[in-house]
């Protein structure tokens, strides 16, 4: 045996276990969430597989699920359309404007988006208190939007920085203003990077757990990481089944999504960091 065929069968070995590792938690997820007996891996009990648990998230008017989901999409997403559109504006003056500093202002972004969550989310209840949004969906778009503008802006200027400058000073002899040239000319240009920022931006958000614990009350704005946690059956018992069940049905989207456009966020990722 070759050492070219040895390096193929190790890699191999290799990829396999990786997907293994990844995927068996996932796996031991929608096992219990469609069993009958959650300890179904105990020496004795049988693995008995029911509708029952999905159907009792999905029907169930004391556990509100749907609503924990629906507030999850539609902060999410406001959440991603608002940073994408800010971080854009941000990487077209850092990428094409003259001010001094532009190394420093990026690092001060970074450094921004390394505090961590738990140092902001006190004096953040305080304001949002006073402004009497506790429990509100722009209680947490705006911290979400806060917490996912600097690594879009990141993205989004490696992705601007490649795209030839020549195109911004041919709409600018037709007439066009700065802002026109952004939405006509760059933004079809930068498509895959935006769309990247942006589906990054959604699953950041979409995964947020404590500021939405901080700053929701109950299902009117809670979200799913959260109205999840704090699953309760009737007698105070923690109901794995249902909790295995509702967190299946929300992670398969996003996987969904991530597997669908995996081509196009690598091309989004990688293509600021390739020249020519």
């Amino acid at each position: 045996m070759n050492e070219e065929r040895i390096k193929k069968i190790l890699l191999s070995l290799g990829a396999m276990f990786t997907l293994l590792f990844c995927l068996a938690p996932f796996f031991y997820m929608l096992l219990t969430g469609l069993s009958r007996h959650a300890d179904f891996l105990r020496p004795g009990t049988p693995l008995v597989l029911t509708l029952s648990h999905l159907h009792t998230v999905l029907t169930s008017e004391s556990i509100h699920f749907l609503a924990y989901l629906r507030n999850s999409v539609l902060v999410s997403l406001a959440s991603a359309v608002i940073t994408v559109f800010a971080a854009s504006m941000a990487a077209y003056a850092v990428t094409r404007l003259p001010f001094p500093g532009k190394v420093f202002f990026m690092l001060f972004i970074l450094a921004v988006s390394m505090f961590p969550e738990v140092s902001l989310v006190s004096y953040l209840f305080k304001i949002m208190s006073g402004l009497v949004w506790v429990n509100t969906y722009q209680a947490l778009i705006f911290p979400y939007v806060a917490w996912t503008l600097p690594l879009s802006v990141w993205i989004l200027v490696s992705y601007f920085s490649q795209i030839p400058g020549d195109l911004d000073r041919a709409g600018l002899i037709d007439g066009c203003s700065r802002f026109r040239v952004l939405i006509k000319i760059i933004f079809p240009v930068a498509a895959p990077g935006i769309f990247s920022a942006g589906l990054l931006a959604f699953i950041v958000a979409f995964n947020e757990f404590l500021f939405a614990l901080m700053l929701t009350t109950d299902y009117s704005a809670r979200t799913v990481p959260v109205g999840i946690a704090l699953f309760q059956g009737l007698h105070g018992e923690i109901p794995w089944g249902e909790i295995m069940a509702a967190a299946t049905i929300t992670t398969i989207p996003v996987v969904l999504i991530t597997l669908i456009f995996q081509r196009r966020i690598i091309h989004g990722l990688t293509r600021g960091a390739i020249k020519g």
